[in-house]
């Protein structure tokens, strides 16, 4: 493996979860035992019970170069195995062992004992490892990952055949995201908060869910700034599972969150014993900022942002789902500001947190999605197909995103296909179902119920479309009905809608540009051999995807009915080369002249 990453410096160093941060933790990234498992046979030949016979490179998947390993080819089930030695520090604590995502199916075994299972390949788990983690001693952890292309699974973008194509890339198969250990309070300890911004009251609302209710507990909650202590808020942990703590910020401390000034506050969290002790502590931050709808306007605390967003579909050369470092995760953010976006649609994956860590210090507006492109009922060789199992994993990104202020919106499918007149209507159940878990989950935040398409719940609350017209002014054409609240709406064969009615709703094209721009292959004298794609005709010079650009965006830059729009895409993806930026992260064309494409003056006022 490479040197940088000895035990002592292991890859992705950094805390993976910091909007719920404590002191005492144990990254577990770096070299793993590793054993592929072609036939899914390892339990019945006792792969839990032995080495294994390879090594890989944690937190990156075996089919990615970074692992060591770089095996695209299927995998059905893959094993890990690892010896730890539990920190003898830890004597008094309870020992956690957490992962960030695993794909798809996993089970864990720590010290011979099945201790976790999890079935999605996007969302973290837990296993409480309870009295089988013994400080001072070394335990064995292991991991079956299974991720059969014939399991229906919501996947994403990952292949389903043996090569990548079109807009299908390679595989991701196991641990994806970074392990770790952490010890907390045997008796009650602190879960992940709930942060709530009210920005009508200048407050937020904190729930600080517990392990348990112990009497005479109490838990406390300080906001600060750099200026010191805002205010400090006690509540009894005796008498509910989640205590409710509202922080009232004085009107001379209150600085919003926006693109224009991301401020966030500091927020400490304890739990104290009867008499007073801190049993337990973590830290967090907070972003005073509100979303709300009035008419076709989505407005970010009472005012008119244009979000110009851009897609983002998080994948890289070396690492696949995984960024290859921190920076990585920084410098896309980067990347999207630098050429005039304010914001992205995180698109067909639950991105790794500190992505979220990073907008949210940015100001980057962000819509957080689900990995599900093209789910429908009727394609039976396509395992991507709606079950239950999209439901609970989507809870569970809920769960652990609601706290960052960057989220601006949710959007739990996209792209599905369900006609009107079909017969099979299990998509529209799980639509409803995750529409519905979203509002309850999270009702201070505009839901798209899905992406382009199939608009299947009538209280949606945006509507959208996705359009990849190449010609500004046939664009112009298709998008000019919003005007007369007749919006460009996607439908299937025949002209069916696939759709309930529009009924005024705030309204974005969701998905347009994707200009196949391949200067390699276009310097080649247009050889059309090569694999790459896009949509429409390629330009020919960097000039012409200038201007088609800058004319494609200035059509919805300019239409007052609506609130945004996003550009298909950040980076290109492999084979698919219509990324404003090439896969490397290099610069495909004059970003300056991207930036100054977005940055002309819409039709109403700009803030940002």
């Amino acid at each position: 493996m490479p040197d940088p990453y000895l035990p002592d410096a292991p890859p992705r160093p950094e805390y993976p979860r910091p909007q719920f941060t404590r002191d005492a933790w144990l990254n577990l990234n770096g070299e793993w035992q590793f054993e592929t498992d072609r036939s899914d046979s390892g339990l019945e030949r006792g792969l839990t019970d032995r080495e294994l016979t390879g090594r890989i490179l944690v937190p990156f998947c075996p089919e990615s170069e970074l692992s060591g390993i770089a095996e695209t080819d299927f995998l059905e089930a893959v094993w890990y195995r690892r010896t730890v030695t539990v920190p003898a520090e830890w004597a008094d604590a309870r020992v956690l062992l957490h992962f960030g995502a695993v794909d798809h199916d996993t089970t864990v075994w720590a010290g011979g004992q099945e201790v976790a299972r999890h079935r999605g390949g996007f969302t973290p788990f837990t296993a409480d490892l309870g009295d089988v983690a013994v400080p001072g001693e070394e335990l064995t952890l292991v991991v079956r990952a299974r991720d059969s292309r014939h399991t229906v699974q919501a996947r994403g973008k990952q292949a389903t055949w043996y090569a990548n194509s079109h807009c299908h890339y390679t595989r991701t198969t196991g641990i994806w995201q970074t392990v770790w250990l952490e010890p907390v309070p045997r008796a009650v300890a602190l879960r992940r908060p709930r942060i709530t911004p009210d920005l009508a009251t200048g407050s937020f609302l904190v729930e600080l869910p517990l392990s348990a209710n112990v009497a005479g507990h109490r838990v406390r909650a300080t906001l600060s700034d750099a200026d010191g202590t805002v205010v400090t808020v006690e509540g009894r942990a005796d008498l509910d599972l989640c205590p409710r703590l509202v922080l009232n910020v004085p009107e001379n401390r209150r600085r919003t969150w926006s693109p224009a000034d991301p401020h966030l506050y500091d927020l400490a969290l304890e739990l104290l014993g009867p008499d007073g002790e801190v049993v337990d502590t973590a830290r967090s931050y907070a972003g005073l900022r509100s979303v709300s709808v009035r008419g076709k306007e989505l407005l970010l605390n009472g005012e008119r942002v244009f979000q110009r967003l851009v897609l983002d579909q998080g994948y890289y050369p070396d690492g696949l789902m995984t960024a290859p470092t921190d920076a990585a995760l920084l410098r896309d953010i980067e990347l999207g500001i630098a050429a005039g976006f304010n914001g992205a649609r995180l698109h067909q994956k639950v991105f790794e947190e500190r992505y979220l860590y990073h907008a949210d210090r940015l100001g980057y507006l962000v819509w957080g999605e689900f990995g599900d492109w093209g789910c429908e009922t009727g394609v039976r060789d396509d395992n991507q197909r709606p079950d239950a199992s999209f439901i609970t994993q989507w809870l569970e990104a809920l769960e652990r995103d609601h706290s960052h202020p960057s989220i601006v919106g949710w959007c739990p499918l996209n792209e599905t296909y369900q006609n009107l007149h079909d017969r099979i209507t299990v998509l529209d159940d799980v639509t409803r179902g995750m529409f519905l878990a979203t509002k309850q989950a999270d009702p201070t935040r505009p839901v798209v119920d899905a992406s382009g398409y199939a608009h299947r719940v009538p209280e949606t609350d945006v509507y959208d479309s996705h359009c990849y017209e190449q010609d500004p002014v046939a664009f112009a054409k298709i998008m000019a009905g919003l005007a007369e609240d007749r919006p460009y709406v996607n439908t299937g064969p025949e002209g069916r809608s696939w759709s309930v009615p529009y009924r005024g709703q705030p309204y974005f094209c969701s998905e347009f540009g994707g200009i196949w721009w391949d200067p390699e292959t276009v310097a080649a004298a247009g050889d059309d051999t090569s694999d790459s794609w896009g949509y429409g005709e390629r330009p020919r010079t960097e000039e012409e995807f200038v201007d088609r650009f800058r004319g494609l965006t200035g059509v919805l830059l300019g239409d007052p009915g609506m609130f945004g729009y996003c550009y298909t895409q950040l980076t290109d993806v492999f084979q698919e080369r219509n990324g404003v930026y090439r896969f490397d992260r290099s610069e495909k064309a004059d970003t300056a002249q991207l930036r100054a494409a977005q940055l002309r003056p819409a039709a109403y006022e700009e803030t940002t």
